[in-house]
Formats: C-alpha cells, structure tokens, sequence
C-alpha cells in the first residue's frame, strides 16, 4: 500500500516550492544572495511555517548569514501574501525563516574526510618507499 501524505505534508512541500519561486523572482533587496529554500515545516494546526534556507554564492560568514534570514523574515508578511494568493487555503501561515546548516555542514564533513583520505594514502605511499629502501 502507498504512504499516503498527510495534509501538512503536502501543503509543506507546496509551499516549498512556491516561496523558492516567490524569493528568487519578488524579493528585490541587493544584499539578498541566491537563496534556496530546503525544507518546510508546518504546525500541525497549519498556524506557523518554519522554512529552513541556505544561502549559496557569497561567502557564508555569520554575519551574511544573520542578514539573509533578517531580510527574508521581514519580508514574510509580503511573502505570505503572496502565497495566498498561489494556494487556495482558508488561512497561510505565518513564515518564520531559519537558517538551514546542513548543507555546510556536509560540506565541511567532506572535506574532512577527503582529508583523511589523502594523508591516508600519503602515509601509504611514505611507508612504501620506506619499506623499499630495506
């Protein structure tokens, strides 16, 4: 038998996709970088929406960060709007935009292991030619 989804899930998932569209084409602030939106979590009485973002491009100091999610919650209420507009809903919920770190940190967490790898295969090629001169 199919999963099946329930309501939040699916209205999630469409207000995903539709505030990627609305932050990428209306939000016109200069400091705001490309923006993605990863994930929408929505309350059970469809009251509040948390939006998990990450921000690409620029450099991803704390401060660019903190700006970005300052810039897109005081854009919520516009956003929302929007969003009423797009879906057919009795009420939208309010948006509050949070900064979604997964992303960098699966980058770090690469990189690291890359790093291993390489001092790895480093100290490999070291004991080799050690093991050769014998």
């Amino acid at each position: 038998m199919a999963r099946e989804f329930s309501r939040t899930q699916r209205v999630a998932e469409q207000l995903q996709r539709d505030l990627a569209q609305l932050i990428q084409q209306e939000v016109k602030d200069p400091r705001l970088g490309l923006v993605t939106v990863n994930d929408a979590k929505i309350s059970k009485d469809l009251s509040y929406a948390d939006i998990y973002v990450t921000v690409m491009g620029k450099e991803e100091t704390e401060e660019e960060i903190a700006t970005t999610v300052q810039i897109l919650n005081r854009a919520s209420g516009f956003l929302r709007g929007r969003v009423a507009k797009l879906i057919k809903m009795r009420t939208v919920p309010q948006l509050r935009f949070h900064y979604d770190s997964s992303v960098s940190r699966g980058n770090y967490l690469s990189s690291l292991i890359n790093k291993a790898v390489s001092e790895d295969r480093q100290r490999g090629t070291d004991s080799d030619s050690e093991q050769g001169d014998d």
